[in-house]
């Protein structure tokens, strides 16, 4: 028997496990051993029955007596009771449910380990439903740190202790990954006795040291794949790019800051120098900005276009709907008017809208004025990346809400000439997530807000304080004001007690008759989500009924109310976005967060909304509490489940960046053929992802 022996061979158990365990992704030996538990119940400590407490859990040492059937009224209940006691002569009852097979597997008038919660009645111990074994035998059960398994409706953690501790001597095949000089400099002790401690753990300190070691693997996998994939992508588009290094003029910079209605922040001003300084480097950027809502991702964005421009190239930005890319349009041709107004160029920046929704000849003309080079930006959704465009000197791509095209599409765009290509986001990602999820690009990060912006009035909203909140918004709209209200489901649920668009969307023309209703969710035709958003920005629609589809959207300065139906169903990340609907305009606004009835547990995870305005450190707890894949799209970007790495471990992603780092730069993978062939498998799954 070896690792890669199937589990069918190497396991004396019924078809149906089997069949669980293939349910499971679990094949083979190794599948089987790289299988971790999700957590451990401590029972290291061996007690005297005496020093243990009612409805404490606990490991004892004794001998079990009197081992019988009691008779019951029900057939459906069948009791087996013994007396236990310890070597001190203290004694318990212990009581078995429908478990009449422990006649026979269970030890009697022996020494065994028991172990179980114990539980006082009228002064008398009783322990129900123990697990026990013998004296001598391994402890697996019953002392120890004992492992709890991510379980199936078949494979319990009782049986996966059990099959999994006797192929535990097979861990001493699995092949190092790591570089031994890895191993020393970090002080990490070898794979196949971490996966050893990780399943059995001699103590909590052993247990520490081999989840480390193995985080560590999994880390410097996905960080070293990103690396490498950065370096190809510069080597690569080396040779292709009609990018030549560009000096920053950081006169055209003060030029530019010049002409603007307020002063950039600080956070702005390092991302522009970071952005500006990849242009000087003789390969493409590829760069990642984040910024939380109305930080200012646009006018780093617009200095990055302007320079493009002024040095003779083409620049586009792309976005995934019709009026945010009109949004942008608009926005930057104003602050490019604004600057050539006060500093004027030999020939007008020329730049063009490309959108869908725009007719043949029109499309024709502005797909023509790109690829003769006569329009120098062109802002777009999916338009922009069509057979027809052609950019015969693009220099720069950005692409803003880039999760929300596909890894395909965004290629499009960087093959048009490989330019420098800017992803902009207005997610905030935790740092140690976007060093792994997009470990290939380099990161800019806006965590500053302007000055005077105001803080959003945030507050969780019991359902008895509905017709408060109803009363408060009907007074907003007969001033004007215009309404979100979110709702977790587009159809109502039999089985989930969470408020639906479509019933909100009725409900409120009860409530509210005298208001214009608007509804939106993710089933409706692009053209319809995109005229139902022209008719709440054009205040045709006072209250807009919307599924999470709003989460990224246009400015609708005059919506002051964001209220959130099924809060809780929401994550905090998820939240914030929503909440940053509103809040552009000079008016205060409001975000109400109601659960639903039967969801008075999250009312203390959603007063971390209310406490907090900072969306990197809303995602930051968000980490912790809901892990990477729901966070923020991490799922898409192929990056496979991590089994024991923990993001939120932020100095741990540091340090294995840049091991992975010094690895790449100092060309030594082809020295570690094992290291280099578990790589290539990474890649090949999140390629298929």
């Amino acid at each position: 028997m070896n690792l890669s022996t199937p589990l069918d061979d190497a396991l004396n158990t019924k078809r149906e496990y089997i069949k669980a365990l293939r349910d499971m992704s679990l094949h083979t030996v190794e599948d089987l051993l790289l299988y971790f538990p999700r957590t451990y119940e401590d029972l290291s400590e061996s007690k005297q029955l005496l020093q243990v407490k009612d409805g404490e859990k606990v490991s004892l040492k004794g001998m079990l007596y009197g081992m019988k059937d009691v008779p019951t009224r029900s057939r459906k209940i069948k009791i087996t009771k013994a007396q236990f006691y310890d070597p001190h002569g203290n004694g318990a009852e212990v009581v078995w449910f429908n478990q009449p097979f422990v006649k026979c597997t269970v030890p009697m008038e022996t020494d065994v380990t028991i172990s179980g919660t114990i539980k006082y009645q009228y002064g008398k111990a009783t322990i129900q439903n123990p697990r026990v074994e013998r004296a001598g035998q391994a402890q697996v059960h019953t002392a120890g740190m004992v492992p709890v398994y991510p379980q199936h409706e078949v494979i319990t953690s009782k049986w996966l202790r059990e099959k999994i501790h006797p192929l535990l001597h097979l861990a001493k095949e699995f092949e190092e990954v790591l570089p031994s000089e890895i191993l020393d400099e970090e002080g990490l002790m070898g794979k196949g006795e971490a996966v050893k401690e990780v399943h059995f753990p001699t103590n909590q300190k052993r247990l520490e040291k081999a989840r480390d070691r193995l985080a560590y693997e999994e880390l410097f996998l996905l960080q070293l794949s990103a690396v490498q994939r950065k370096k190809e992508w510069q080597g690569s588009r080396l040779k292709d790019s009609l990018i030549q290094e560009v000096k920053m003029d950081v006169q055209f910079v003060k030029n530019f800051f010049s002409t603007l209605p307020f002063t950039p922040t600080n956070a702005q001003k390092v991302t522009i120098f970071e952005i500006l300084s990849d242009f000087e480097k003789p390969y493409p950027m590829m760069r990642l900005l984040e910024g939380d809502v109305g930080s200012g991702k646009t006018v780093v964005a617009v200095t990055a276009l302007l320079n493009a421009v002024l040095h003779g190239y083409q620049a586009a930005i792309m976005a995934p709907t019709e009026v945010l890319a009109r949004q942008h349009a608009d926005s930057i041709d104003q602050l490019i008017q604004n600057y050539e107004a006060k500093f004027p160029l030999k020939k007008p920046i020329n730049i063009q809208l490309l959108i869908g929704s725009l007719k043949p000849k029109e499309k024709k003309v502005i797909q023509d004025g790109i690829n003769n080079g006569q329009i120098n930006i062109v802002v777009g959704t999916h338009a922009l990346i069509q057979e027809s465009v052609r950019f015969p000197r693009l220099g720069l791509a950005v692409v803003d809400e880039q999760h929300r095209f596909g890894v395909k599409q965004r290629e499009v765009l960087m093959k048009q000439g490989s330019p420098h290509v800017l992803n902009m986001t207005a997610t905030p990602i935790p740092r140690t997530l976007a060093m792994v999820a997009y470990g290939d690009h380099d990161l800019s990060v806006i965590n500053e807000m302007p000055p005077g912006r105001q803080i959003i009035v945030t507050k969780v909203v019991p359902p008895e304080h509905r017709t408060q909140v109803n009363r408060f918004i009907a007074d907003k709209v007969q001033k004007g004001e215009q309404v979100y209200v979110i709702c977790p489901l587009i159809d109502d649920s039999e089985k989930l007690e969470v408020k639906s668009v479509k019933a909100e969307y009725e409900r409120l023309h009860i409530v509210f008759p005298e208001f214009k209703i608007g509804l939106l969710h993710g089933r409706l035709k692009s053209e319809e989500k995109e005229a139902v958003m022209r008719q709440f920005k054009g205040k045709e629609i006072d209250i807009l009924v919307s599924t999470s589809v709003i989460e990224v959207g246009v400015d609708v300065p005059n919506a002051t109310i964001m209220l959130i139906e099924g809060a809780e169903r929401f994550g905090l990340s998820q939240l914030h976005q929503f909440r940053g609907r509103v809040g552009r305009g000079k008016k205060q606004s409001y975000c109400f967060l109601c659960p639903s009835a039967d969801a008075q547990g999250s009312y203390e995870r959603l007063k971390a909304m209310v406490e907090c305005s900072d969306g990197f450190k809303l995602a930051e707890i968000d980490l912790k509490l809901r892990g990477p894949g729901e966070v923020y799209g991490v799922r898409q970007s192929g990056i496979p489940d991590l089994k024991i790495a923990n993001l939120a471990n932020g100095v741990l992603v540091v340090r294995v960046r840049k091991a992975a780092e010094h690895m790449v730069e100092s060309e030594k993978l082809d020295k570690h053929p094992v290291l280099k062939s578990m790589l290539v498998r990474l890649r090949n799954k999140m390629e298929k992802a």
